[in-house]
């Protein structure tokens, strides 16, 4: 827990590796920065697949200089978790978790924060504002019928609980073609449905065969250039490729189509975005949107392509923002 002040010089909003390693540079900076989440302590990263293993070598996920040491070449889902609270420890950051940033509006010598936890919403002042939010929390919905039903997921979390289940499939991107193979191995009657025609040549190239091989032998079942339609209890309407309405067996389905940033709270803070690719408007040196001392860090400055930034280069935005000046608040304090 933290302790409220009536004035904090850096607000950062969100506590992923992203938003840490903001914090830890704005310290180095000389500001004693408050982090908030809407989740726990990278958040994205507890929403992960239990027991998955990153692509990315430890070296390129660790922040501030702590070393990340994991059992085997690249780190697991539970090891990386215990990296970043150990980070947040040793570190002493001030993070408030379980706490949603509602509003920002602008005074003559500050920024005004709503902040929303459990016990309410509470005005906080700041100096400064640094998003990092990410955009694993905003799933790209399909805007379906049956969509929010309790057997529907946009996150996929391990493939035992599916064991003898039928299960659908939505989307042809890594995420989702590495589920189906995760569900089939593990006892499951999979179909994976994906609108385009073919798989896309971005694949993972150990997935492309393996997904493939899988079809071909009629271990997992594939419905390309199909449309959702609905969802209810017992099924996945979809329009298939010859334009035949077909309903799916479905237990369960995890619609894995991606995810967005949050644009509707850049708007209501004021953040300019591209009609066209959703980036927002910033300085590229200094990260700093169109609202004076509010900056953006990480993949939000990206907009819809949220392909391009990572944690292996988006950890370094906090040096961006703190470190090529020491005076660029709406105080003139020092960050």
């Amino acid at each position: 827990m933290t302790s409220a002040r009536d004035f904090e010089d850096v607000i950062i909003v969100g506590a992923g590796p992203i938003g840490l390693a903001c914090a830890i540079s704005a310290k180095r900076h000389g500001a004693d920065p408050l982090v908030v989440d809407a989740g726990a302590i990278v958040n994205s990263i507890v929403h992960y697949p239990i027991g998955m293993n990153f692509f990315t070598t430890p070296d390129l996920l660790e922040i501030g200089g702590h070393p990340l040491a994991c059992s085997g070449q690249k780190p697991t889902r539970e090891e990386t978790l215990k990296y970043y609270r150990g980070v947040v420890r040793s570190e002493a950051l001030r993070v408030r978790t379980y706490t949603r940033l509602e509003a920002v509006t602008r005074e003559s010598q500050a920024l005004r924060c709503e902040l929303k936890d459990r016990r309410g919403v509470h005005e906080q002042r700041c100096g400064r504002l640094v998003l990092a939010t990410g955009y694993y929390d905003h799933a790209n919905l399909l805007g379906v019928k049956g969509e929010q039903l309790p057997h529907v997921s946009h996150r996929f979390d391990e493939a035992h609980r599916s064991f003898g289940l039928d299960v659908v499939v939505i989307g042809g991107k890594n995420s989702a073609i590495e589920a189906a193979l995760e569900l089939f191995r593990a006892g499951a009657r999979v179909t994976l449905v994906y609108r385009r025609a073919e798989l896309r040549p971005t694949v993972k190239y150990w997935l492309k065969p393996d997904i493939e091989n899988r079809i071909k032998a009629g271990e997992i079942a594939a419905r390309f250039g199909a449309e959702v339609l609905g969802m209810d209890d017992a099924a996945v309407t979809i329009r298939n490729a010859e334009g035949r309405q077909e309903r799916l067996s479905a237990d369960r389905v995890y619609a894995l189509t991606g995810y967005l940033p949050d644009f509707d709270l850049f708007r209501r803070i004021g953040i300019a975005l591209d009609e066209e690719t959703g980036r927002p408007h910033c300085d590229p040196e200094t990260l700093e949107t169109n609202v004076p001392g509010v900056h953006l860090a990480g993949s939000i400055t990206a907009g819809r392509a949220t392909s391009e930034i990572f944690i292996e280069n988006g950890r370094f935005d906090g040096d961006r923002i703190f470190g090529a000046a020491v005076d660029r608040s709406p105080r003139g304090h020092k960050a």
